[in-house]
């Protein structure tokens, strides 16, 4: 069973920076598709990136196109997003994810997809 704990948010100015960490027990992340997903008050949970299982791929929700990049440490078993140039939209409970068996969707990267949810961290975009 996996164990998915995140951290890293807190309060970040626009324009600003910010890592979030998950760490992962009982499960190999290399073995798994990972994701990072959000939830912002009253808006249903997004997929925000993902890393496929089957190819390696990744996958950003457009709005965060290249100002966000998702990575993995298999030696540390721990999955990364680093946000940059962040807005008041990012606003939101970030949540990582897992994910064994594969699930193709359309577009990639579905909540439902994914099986094993840590905690959330909450980032604050504000001035």
């Amino acid at each position: 069973q996996a164990q998915l704990v995140e951290s890293g948010g807190g309060l970040v100015q626009p324009g600003g920076s910010l890592r979030l960490s998950c760490a992962a027990s009982g499960v190999t992340l290399d073995d798994y598709a990972i994701g990072w997903f959000r939830q912002a008050p009253g808006k249903e949970r997004e997929g925000v990136s993902c890393i496929s299982k089957l190819d390696g791929s990744t996958y950003y929700t457009e709005s965060v196109k290249g100002r966000f990049t998702i990575s993995r440490d298999n030696e540390k078993n721990t999955m990364y997003l680093q946000m940059d140039d962040v807005k008041a939209e990012d606003t939101a409970i970030y949540y990582c994810a897992t994910q064994f068996k594969v699930i193709l969707t359309t577009p990639p990267c579905l909540p439902w997809a994914f099986s094993s949810w840590g905690q959330g961290t909450r980032v604050t975009v504000s001035s």
